[in-house]
């Protein structure tokens, strides 16, 4: 049998590492802030502007926004303002069930979890799953300070089960139509069980925690005991210590290679947790040595993408123009804009086995061969030939796969942070993703070859982008 070299598995399992740590979009930023720790970047904040201050040619930095997004910077040895930027950008987020802020509901004397659809999921794929929470909770410390924590419960304590065919036998001809509202409430426990729980006899810890979620800063009319236990304990505090929280549902079930030869990535949050850690990956190992570079090198991880980034931690914010401003200075800022390239680094649509007609006939990106190059006439991609060329001149350069895609006239073209970056900066923007199947799933799939090809171009657009910008005339 044909196996993954041993760099393409290399490559595969430190992603499934970071994925599978990366449940929620707070996980996500944690996991990429400590990778950059580790390899020597520091870290600053945006509220401080001595830190800012004090970035210098050379230094490798990064500084998080509301724990959900991240920006990364590595400043070349030969930068001066105005010299420009090097941009990767993606997005922490993904299609998720949120925990309402009341979310206690019992039904058919069951307990569930009152949820939120967040972005477009396919929701179907969420049903028979086992499912838990995470998230960041704000934790009273009892001295009037709080602190923000992330929390993890690591245990499958949800699932929202289907409906048996045998009460729903219009499903074949029908289709699966679940109510997001009325059918999509994952189950924590039976009414019954927390009644016995909370009669019976316990021992005295137990009693003094659930005495204590009763009294919790979250208030137990809006939320089950039983949650605010399992929260608690994960944390180490006691309930009444809970002060607010933002939890996401997630699958339990980890990430992992799949298909005969490990061919496949089988996992959540594919989109965009993959081009994160390819951009991510690129930064960190392209910016060893900055001593020929005369640009900064930056990665931008945004929350929020899949509702329109239209947030302050999302790319629709000031955000990206208010840290160039910050770094480069206002004084030069036009002309570092006119030297700098972005790219929105998203999923892209894999030709699908089963649908091929949903694919334009001359654009039918495939898995293990490469980076996807994305253009919409319409500009629902940020792609033109100018933005475009420095990825065509590295693929040939260096003999890695690029494909194109354009979605096909009858059907709606997404988009992605690209239109909205390079509106909101002027820089000009190119749109790529790695494809998969399932987009928007519960568990989606990607080619395993398809990572280390991306990162190797991504890493390589860092280190000869400026050259290959200077080798062209003629283009404003």
């Amino acid at each position: 049998m044909s196996k993954l070299s041993t760099e393409e598995r290399k490559f595969a399992n430190d992603f499934l590492d970071f994925v599978n740590g990366g449940i929620t979009q707070f996980h996500a930023t944690e996991q990429a802030k400590l990778r950059l720790q580790s390899n020597g970047y520091t870290e600053i904040f945006e509220k401080d502007n001595n830190s800012f201050a004090g970035v210098k040619a050379g230094g490798r930095y990064f500084f998080t926004r509301n724990q959900s997004t991240i920006f990364a910077f590595a400043v070349g040895n030969q930068w001066k303002p105005g010299n420009g930027f090097c941009i990767q950008a993606a997005h922490t987020d993904s299609p998720v069930f949120k925990v309402k802020p009341i979310s206690k509901i019992t039904k058919g004397n069951m307990l569930g979890v009152g949820v939120e659809c967040y972005g477009g999921g396919l929701w179907n794929t969420w049903f028979d799953r086992d499912l838990s929470v995470a998230g960041r909770v704000i934790v009273d410390n009892k001295d009037n300070t709080f602190l923000s924590k992330l929390v993890r419960v690591n245990k499958p304590i949800l699932r929202i089960p289907n409906l048996a065919i045998h009460l729903n036998r219009e499903i074949y001809d029908k289709g699966f139509k679940p109510n997001k509202e009325d059918h999509c409430v994952p189950v924590i426990a039976s009414a019954i069980k927390q009644a016995l729980s909370d009669t019976g006899e316990q021992p005295p810890s137990a009693k003094k925690q659930k005495t204590e979620a009763a009294d919790s800063k979250q208030d137990s009319q809006d939320h089950h005991q039983v949650l605010l236990q399992l929260l608690a304990a994960e944390l180490g505090v006691h309930a009444q210590q809970i002060h607010d929280f933002e939890l996401s549902v997630y699958d339990t079930q980890p990430s992992a290679l799949g298909g005969a030869y490990d061919e496949f990535v089988n996992s959540g949050r594919l989109d965009n947790l993959c081009m994160s850690y390819v951009c991510l990956r690129a930064l960190i190992d392209s910016s060893v040595d900055l001593s020929q570079e005369s640009q900064i090198r930056m990665v931008a991880l945004f929350d929020n993408e899949e509702i329109g980034s239209s947030s302050t931690m999302g790319a629709a914010s000031n955000m990206m123009s208010s840290v160039l401003t910050r770094l480069n200075g206002a004084e030069t800022l036009d002309a570092a804009v006119r030297s700098s390239l972005l790219v929105s680094c998203d999923m892209a649509h894999a030709l699908h086995p089963n649908y091929p007609e949903k694919h334009e006939g001359r654009h039918r990106p495939e898995m293990h061969k490469g980076l996807v190059l994305k253009q919409n006439a319409n500009q629902r991609y940020a792609t033109s030939s100018v933005s475009a060329f420095h990825l065509k001149v590295l693929a040939d350069r260096h003999c890695i796969p690029l494909q194109k895609f354009v979605v096909r006239n009858d059907v709606g073209c997404g988009s992605t942070i690209g239109p909205i970056l390079a509106c909101n900066t002027g820089i000009r923007t190119v749109d790529v993703g790695v494809p998969q199947l399932a987009m928007h799933s519960c568990r989606e799939m990607c080619g395993t070859a398809d990572l280390l090809s991306s990162y190797q171009l991504m890493a390589a657009l860092f280190k000869e982008f400026k050259s290959i910008d200077d080798s062209l005339v003629g283009a404003d």
